[in-house]
């Protein structure tokens, strides 16, 4: 049974407080948490748990963004590690910050590589680690989702779509992707464009049909987020997107 996550960058406390405090009540089953909204409890998982875990899935995934380059990027993502198993998290979801220019596929294969270990560490700690392919990062096109997963070890780390960022990038296909990675995909993040604007569910150019049909089609069975980035009422869109999901789903 797919369950259903809101995730969204809050410029305040107040809009803060409002996605802990609703989200169950609204009917989501759960939060992916921006790095902002979990990291200052980072070496206090039990504050964080007082003050924020009171509700079951408020932390079923944290957003974290590093380039990874140097062993203190890497240290810092093992802490990460360590807070999701106290707070209870299943998905650590990874926005490789790497520039996507001038990248070869023999270092995108690298970090396949790279990132595979990582996902072993999190899986020792009973967690997940899923790669967020990115507009301008490494794993931006499709070839690049072909070569990342062709060089990863089988079952180490899992793919989390994202359906504006594929358009942004100019992938044409998403239903395509979803049906050729299956075996991978461990999360969605679904979020519409217009003009290169991020926008509610529904309010953008992205024909979702296919991509639900193709969701249904692969019997995909775990987190669905909508990943809300636009300027709108923070309830309104949060209400309007989880309808939409389940309208597109059922």
């Amino acid at each position: 049974m797919n369950r259903f996550a809101f995730s969204k960058p809050t410029r305040t406390s107040e809009d803060t407080d409002l996605i802990f405090g609703r989200f169950r009540e609204i009917g989501y089953d759960g939060l992916q948490l921006k790095k902002a909204q979990y990291d200052a409890y980072i070496d206090e998982p039990q504050r964080f748990l007082d003050e924020r875990g009171q509700s079951e899935g408020a932390a079923s995934a944290l957003i974290y963004g590093s380039k990874l380059r140097d062993d203190g990027e890497i240290e810092a993502l093992r802490r990460t590690f360590n807070f999701a198993q106290r707070v209870g998290a299943e998905l650590i979801v990874l926005c490789h910050g790497v520039p996507r220019e001038g990248l070869t596929n023999d270092q995108i294969a690298d970090f396949g590589r790279q990132l595979s270990k990582l996902g072993k560490e999190a899986q020792d700690k009973g967690l997940k680690l899923t790669l967020h392919h990115h507009y301008n990062q490494p794993v931006m096109y499709r070839n690049d989702v072909d070569v990342f997963f062709d060089a990863a070890e089988d079952g180490a780390i899992g793919l989390t779509i994202d359906t504006a960022h594929f358009v942004k990038s100019g992938v044409e296909d998403i239903a395509e992707i979803i049906r050729d990675f299956a075996q991978v995909i461990d999360n969605f993040h679904l979020k519409d464009i217009n003009d290169g604007d991020f926008c509610v569910l529904g309010a953008g150019t992205i024909d979702f049909k296919p991509i639900f049909e193709e969701i249904l089609g692969i019997e995909y069975d775990g987190w669905i987020s909508t990943d809300e980035e636009s300027g709108a009422d923070l309830v309104k869109a949060m209400e309007s997107c989880l309808q939409y999901m389940k309208d597109g789903l059922s």
